[in-house]
Order: structure tokens, then C-alpha cells, then sequence
């Protein structure tokens, strides 16, 4: 296949598929979310290298957070034993104790954030990674299923969010449960009076997440969708801005672009305020907690003297006020986790439809590696972008062309011309019937092997950001620079790139937006053909060049790749006029095939497209004639004539014959003069 097509298939079909989609990008989500076992098993292989690093931050975090959580019984013993006790050696032997879990903290937590950004930073670059490469092996009605801008968006927002929500957890979600945990044990040790004040309020906390996870998700869903509204409105504007500028289209872009936006925005405004409830819901619970645990303990340390051996102390209450700030903060991160969670689960899931896609084309389990020859074979072949079109876009195409022929191709716009083409690299696969390339059904083929064997230039040429000589060695990396030059004098491109100051160094900005389109198809040309194909297909590529160019690139072929199939798709007949066979088509049937010579003795519609293009090439031969009629009148004359361009036919052919006339006189008058004078 050649570089000209933007996207490769490198997936592989089964013989028996068939396209499931329709050529209209369609909502590319399943009709039903797939479940959270298997989102995760599918988000957890790209995982891969990183997931050393992906153990080893939750267990620096557990280890930050069973040491975080001895510090206050450090403290409340240094209290009870150093300061009440008034014990300067408790002091600094449970001051001491405090700076080495300090420091083993420290070191702990600061490593657990290493790992957990090496991490969550690795698994976002794999996920961008496998989305595209993913991509690149659709087929064409697989990509026809998702839009541009939603596969930007999952490559970048979706995948941000679902790393953000990765490293939480694999810092903060383990950090939170293991204090909440251990710290309410070491309340229990203290006080199981007390300590059952927090498992009072787990229940109202967790009410609450779960009804915002219930009534928040399904608004971020609608968010993301939102956002491939709004990139592909940003990408069509920006694709077609010269069609904006030339309409005076500005305001209407902008408006369009500004709804969207004020759209998004108000659905996570929405969103946001829902989830704002989390915040004053844990600040309640947190300071009734607290004034609770104040109300008890204090009432216990009345009660027992503020003596150890009778029941609670100070440094008791301390360490339980500690311990509820622990317990409630772990809760808190434990509902920023889940708010994380709730925003990425709709990303996660919109990841996933693109990493289960699978290709609607598949190889064979033994695929043949060589293709033979560049004879192409239909044998009744039907073609439907999706099974559920109400007609076929090509019904019943029988058509046999042998190897090193020119076939050329022409009928009305939407008479599935282009269809029939990208069958043959299998961009599409068949719907019934057979199409075979070199003797083998293309379905039998390794797809590479196929498509390095066709090269096609599609009708909207692309070239890519990057110097002539990268642009053309797409199709062959290790073209040297005189079979780069050679390709381009066949395509009739060197001349134009000589001309340039840089020549083939010349820099093309994306899209070839600095060079005219006949150049630039000629330079697509000169790429196709660098890859050497057993088969060349045109479609529609050299409309944007002169007649006289575009016969001089057909006779090149002609001469320099004989044994090469050539396909000729074309709107003007003299691209095709002198193929080997011509094929007529019409509503995606074959209405009659053949040479030109037979094709207008028996084809009403070809001699129709025939004698229309060639009435106009006459008409603008008359006119030229008529315009010289007319200036070599006025200088017999003597003086100025306007030229009429809506002078007729009839007139100018009454003009010429008149002055043939004038002409034959005066030359026998001359004649006569001249016998006349030998006489005498």
C-alpha cells in the first residue's frame, strides 16, 4: 500500500468478513459499558515495565503510614512518662524515638511519590502508545466508526484523567485504608469506647459517595462525548480555514465553537456541585467526631484522676484526638479517590473501546507472502459498508484485467468508483463474491505483502510536514537520490523542484499547504512509484494537472513501467482514451467495458461523457480561432475590434471560409499577372 494513504490497516480479516459499519461515523461506544473486571484487566496491560514501580509505591506508603500512625503513641507516652512524670532521660529517649520515625516517614513517603509518578506517568505513555497503535491497524470501516476528534480526546484528556486517578490510588488509596485501619486500632487499644464514635460514622460517609458516584458518572460521560464535539468542530475549522475566510464564516465558527463550550461547561458545572457536597458532608462528620471524643474522654479523665492504672490521661486523649484526625483524614482522601474514580471511570471505559476494537480485517492462519504477478481478477463481486445498507454500493462486478494492462475507469460522481479500488489493497473487504490479485484471493494474503506490492494515490493527496526527499521516500525509505529524481521526472515533478532554492531539501509544511495541488498530486505520484508495485492505481490524481502534463505522465508509464497494472480513475476522458480497456461504471454496476473505439460505438453513456468533454474542448478551439479572426481583422483594418466572445460558431466558420475565398482569388489573379507578363 502506498504512503499516500494516510492510515495503514495492519490488522487482518477472516475470508468470511465483512465491514460492520457504515461509511457515517457512528457513536463508537458498546451498546453496553463493559464491567469493571474487565476494564481493568484491559487498562492493566499496559502496565508492563512499570509494574515494579506500581508495588513498590504502595508499599513505601504503607510503610509512611504504620509509622505515622505509631508517632502519636510515641507522643502520648512521652507526655504521660517525660512531661507529667517530669523525666527528662523519657524525654530524650521518646524524643528521639519521634526524630527517627520522623526521618524513616520522610524517606518513606518521598520514595512512594517517586515511584508513584515514574509509574502513573509510564502507564499514561503506554496507554497513548497502544490506543494508537491500535488505530493504525483499523480498517477503514473501523475508523469510519470513530470520529477524529474522539480519538484525540482519548488519547489526551481520557488518558490524563485516567492517569491522575492511577496515581491515587496507588499512593493515596493504599495510604488512606491502612491509616484508617491501624489508627482505629490503636483507638480500640486505647479506648473501644471511643473508637466506636468512628465506625458511626463510616456508614453516613459512605451513603454519600455512593449516591454521588450513582448521580455524577453518567454527567462526565456526557462530558467526554461533549468533548469530541468540540475537537471536531476545532479540526474541521482549522482543516477548512481557508473556506471559512473566503465565506466571511468567522462569526458563524465562532458561534458554533461557543456553544459547545458554554455546553461542556455547564455539565461540569453541574458535576461540580454535586460533588462539592462531599466536602461539608466529612467536615460534619469530622468535627462531631471530634466534639464527641472531646465530651468522652474528658469526662473519663475526670473520672480516673488523669491515672493510667484507673483509666484514660491526657496523653491518652491526645493521641485519640490524633488518631480521629488520622481516621478523618484518610476518609477525606479516601472521597477524593472516589471522585477520581468517578471522573475517570467514563475515560477508563471510552480507552477501552478502543483497545477491544478489533480490525474487521483478519488474515488467514496461513497467508500466502508473494504476490505473483498484477492480474486482478472480480468475480462477482458485491460490496455494502455495512450490512444493514438497504442496497449495495457495488453489485455484481465481474471484471478480469491482466497483468501490465492500463485500465481506465470513469462514470458519475457517486457511481462507486473509488469503492471499487480500495478493494484491492483490502482497505474494504468484499461483501460476496471473489476478487483475486496475482491468481490469489486477496484474503489469503498477508496484508503487508499485499499492500507492498499496490501502490494508490487517492483523490485527496496528502503529503506530510518534513522535506520533499522524506515526503517521497515514504515509499521506499532507502531510495537513493537518483531514483528520487528518476521517480519525479516520470511524474513530471522535477522540473518544479528544481526550480525551488533547496530542490528535494525543500521543507513541506504539513499538509503540502506551500506547494499548488498539481504539484502536489505530482509528488504523490512520484511516491507511489517509488515503491515499484506489481499494481498503480490513480484515482482522480491528476486532475489538478494540464492535459499536456497529464500526458506525459501517462506516457511515461507506458514506456518505463510496462509490466505494471495501472488503474486510471478519471473525469476526463483523454486520461483514459487510450487505456487498454476502458470500464464504464454507473451506480456501482459495470455498464459496459472495452476500448474507446468500442465504448462509443456501443456505450450511450460514454459517448455521452465523451462527446460533452470533447464539445467543450471545440468550443474553446473556436473561440481561440474566433479571437484571432478578429485581432487579424483589425489590423487589415486599421483600427480596433472588440473581441465577442458570444460570437457563434456559424460566424466563424462563414468568416473562414470567406477568407479562403479572398485568398484563392488573389492567388489566381497573381498567377494569371505572372503568364500575362512571360507572354509579352
Amino acid at each position: 500500500m502506498s504512503a499516500t494513504t494516510t492510515t495503514a490497516d495492519a490488522g487482518a480479516k477472516r475470508p468470511d468478513a465483512r465491514p460492520s459499519s457504515s461509511r457515517q461515523p457512528r457513536p463508537s461506544q458498546p451498546s453496553q459499558p463493559p464491567s469493571k473486571k474487565h476494564v481493568i484487566r484491559t487498562l492493566g496491560k499496559s502496565l508492563r515495565e512499570y509494574k515494579k514501580a506500581s508495588l513498590l509505591s504502595p508499599l513505601f506508603v504503607i510503610v509512611e503510614a504504620v509509622i505515622e500512625i505509631l508517632i502519636p503513641s510515641v507522643i502520648a507516652v512521652l507526655i504521660d512518662k517525660g512531661i507529667t512524670g517530669k523525666s527528662m532521660p523519657d524525654i530524650w529517649k521518646y524524643g528521639l524515638i519521634l526524630i527517627g520515625c520522623a526521618a524513616v516517614s520522610l524517606c518513606a513517603g518521598f520514595l512512594s511519590g517517586r515511584y508513584a509518578a515514574v509509574a502513573s506517568s509510564g502507564f499514561a505513555k503506554n496507554l497513548r502508545h497502544d490506543e494508537f497503535h491500535k488505530v493504525q491497524g483499523f480498517s477503514f470501516a473501523n475508523i469510519d466508526r470513530f470520529s477524529t476528534g474522539s480519538i484525540i480526546t482519548r488519547l489526551t484528556t481520557d488518558v490524563t484523567n485516567v492517569q491522575n486517578a492511577y496515581q491515587m490510588l496507588i499512593r493515596v488509596g493504599m495510604r488512606a485504608p491502612v491509616m484508617l485501619v491501624v489508627a482505629w486500632i490503636f483507638a480500640f487499644r486505647i479506648s473501644p469506647q471511643i473508637s466506636m464514635v468512628f465506625l458511626a460514622c463510616i456508614p453516613v460517609l459512605a451513603v454519600g459517595l455512593f449516591g454521588l458516584i450513582i448521580v455524577v458518572h453518567p454527567i462526565f460521560e456526557r462530558v467526554f462525548h461533549t468533548y469530541d464535539e468540540l475537537n471536531n468542530v476545532v479540526d474541521e475549522n482549522l482543516q477548512g480555514i481557508r473556506v471559512v475566510k473566503s465565506f466571511n464564516r468567522e462569526d458563524f465558527e465562532d458561534r458554533k465553537f461557543g456553544r459547545i463550550s458554554l455546553k461542556i461547561y455547564e455539565q461540569f458545572c453541574k458535576a461540580e456541585k454535586l460533588l462539592s457536597i462531599n466536602s461539608p458532608l466529612f467536615n460534619i462528620c469530622m468535627y462531631a467526631s471530634l466534639i464527641t471524643i472531646a465530651w468522652i474522654g474528658a469526662r473519663q479523665i475526670v473520672a480516673s484522676g488523669n491515672n493510667a492504672a484507673l483509666g484514660l490521661t491526657t496523653g491518652d486523649l491526645t493521641a485519640l484526638v490524633t488518631y480521629a484526625m488520622q481516621i478523618m483524614m484518610a476518609m477525606m482522601m479516601l472521597s477524593m479517590i472516589f471522585v477520581m474514580v468517578i471522573i475517570s471511570r467514563a475515560s477508563a471505559e471510552r480507552i477501552c473501546g478502543v483497545l477491544t476494537e478489533e480490525s474487521t480485517i483478519r488474515e488467514s492462519a496461513e497467508p500466502v507472502t508473494a504476490v505473483a504477478d498484477g492480474s486482478i481478477d472480480f468475480d462477482h463481486v458485491s460490496f455494502r459498508y455495512s450490512e444493514h445498507s438497504e442496497r449495495p454500493v457495488l453489485d455484481d462486478i465481474d471484471l478480469h484485467i491482466r497483468s501490465g494492462q492500463t485500465i481506465g475507469i470513469v462514470g458519475g460522481t457517486g457511481s462507486a468508483k473509488s469503492s471499487l479500488v480500495q478493494l484491492i489493497p483490502r482497505l474494504y473487504d468484499v461483501t460476496s463474491g471473489t476478487l483475486k490479485v496475482g491468481g490469489v484471493d486477496v484474503r489469503g494474503y498477508e496484508l503487508e505483502s499485499l499492500r507492498d506490492e499496490v501502490a494508490m494515490v487517492l483523490q485527496k493527496n496528502v503529503l506530510f510536514a518534513g522535506t520533499i526527499a522524506e515526503n517521497l521516500r515514504w515509499g521506499n525509505p532507502y531510495a537513493t537520490d537518483e531514483e528520487l529524481r528518476h521517480a519525479c521526472e516520470l511524474a513530471q515533478a522535477d522540473g518544479f523542484i528544481q526550480e525551488f532554492p533547496d530542490k528535494y531539501d525543500t521543507y513541506i509544511e504539513q499538509g503540502g499547504t506551500n506547494v499548488s495541488g498539481g504539484q502536489r498530486q505530482r509528488l504523490c505520484i512520484a511516491r507511489a512509484l517509488l515503491k515499484k508495485p506489481k499494481i498503480l492505481i490513480l484515482d482522480d490524481s491528476t486532475s489538478a494537472v494540464d492535459t499536456k502534463t497529464d500526458k506525459l505522465i501517462r506516457e511515461a508509464f507506458h514506456h518505463e513501467i510496462p509490466n505494471t497494472t495501472k488503474i486510471i480513475i478519471a473525469q476526463r476522458v483523454a486520461s483514459v482514451e487510450e487505456s487498454d480497456k476502458i470500464v464504464v461504471m454507473h451506480e456501482g454496476r459495470i455498464l459496459d467495458q472495452g476500448t474507446n473505439d468500442e465504448l462509443l460505438a456501443r456505450c450511450e453513456e460514454y459517448r455521452s461523457i465523451y462527446e460533452s468533454q470533447t464539445q467543450q474542448h471545440t468550443q474553446r478551439d473556436l473561440g481561440k480561432e474566433s479571437q484571432d479572426l478578429h485581432e487579424e481583422e483589425a489590423e487589415a483594418s486599421g483600427y480596433r475590434v472588440d473581441y465577442d466572445e458570444d460570437t457563434s460558431t456559424a460566424d466563424v466558420i462563414a468568416r473562414q471560409r470567406e477568407r479562403e475565398r479572398v485568398r484563392e482569388e488573389r492567388l489566381r489573379n497573381d498567377i494569371a499577372q505572372i503568364k500575362g507578363g512571360e507572354e509579352r
